[in-house]
């Protein structure tokens, strides 16, 4: 249902650039179940509360699982727009699908675990939160997470170079190669800021190795810069890009 809202035929007038039209896929179906599935795993832990105070602590949560939450739908977005864009199917791109959907699915409780531990104090007070860490493991647990958003990104960037790959025998315009390279570019800085993070770990030991996940925070302003140069340059070498495009492939 979700993606009937935005299929290609609803976003036509936000993107008069967008020039295919393909039908929601099995692929994409059987994804939406399992994000559903993570994001009920999310929450699968959660009991209804015995007494108020169980319930301050059940809504003090809210932040950490709304963290949570918006990492899985950033996640599912830009699977959505993948398949709204390409409507892939091959072999390849089902396998690099899948192993998506496994990581996502492995990944969740380490996302819920860390965003409940960076909100503990104020979810259950200080000292008296459940969850056991020590300062030794604390830059494992980043890690482990650091490690789960580079293989996220590297797959999307995969799938994405797929595209590219078959753009000819597709019949790609030079228009539509450029934007598909935009987005192999982006999921590489999404690469980058994770690699990046994982290096600071080994350089910030303890307990303050959670602050290397400050990195991530970086990724809006890297794709506001990184967007408005390369749509600057697509208007530069597209000017009727609305219209059937007849440029050379020639642009990076």
């Amino acid at each position: 249902m979700i993606r009937k809202i935005f299929s290609p035929d609803r976003l036509k007038s936000r993107d008069s650039s967008r020039k295919r039209d393909f039908e929601i896929q099995r692929i994409e179906t059987f994804s939406d179940g399992v994000f559903a599935f993570a994001v009920t795993l999310l929450i699968v832990s959660l009991e209804v509360p015995k007494s108020f105070e169980d319930l301050l602590i059940s809504m003090r949560g809210f932040f950490a699982f709304g963290i949570s939450f918006a990492i899985l739908f950033s996640i599912w977005s830009e699977q959505h727009r993948f398949f709204r864009s390409y409507g892939m199917e091959d072999g390849f791109t089902i396998f690099l699908n899948g192993a998506l959907l496994f990581i996502v699915l492995f990944y969740t409780y380490p996302l819920k675990f860390l965003f409940t531990l960076l909100f503990s104090n104020q979810i259950y007070g200080t000292h008296d939160s459940p969850l056991k860490i020590n300062t030794q493991q604390m830059p494992e647990l980043m890690m482990i997470y650091a490690l789960g958003f580079i293989m996220i990104y590297i797959l999307f960037f995969l799938m994405y170079f797929n595209v590219y790959r078959k753009s000819n025998e597709r019949g790609f315009t030079s228009f539509e190669k450029f934007d598909c390279r935009s987005e192999m570019y982006k999921e590489a800085i999404m690469i980058f800021t994770g690699v990046l993070s994982l290096v600071f770990v080994f350089f910030i030991k303890g307990e303050q190795s959670i602050n290397s996940g400050m990195i991530y925070l970086l990724i809006p302003l890297g794709n506001i810069i990184f967007f408005t140069y390369r749509k600057k340059l697509r208007r530069k070498l597209f000017p009727q890009s609305d219209v059937e495009d007849t440029h050379p492939d020639t642009a990076d």
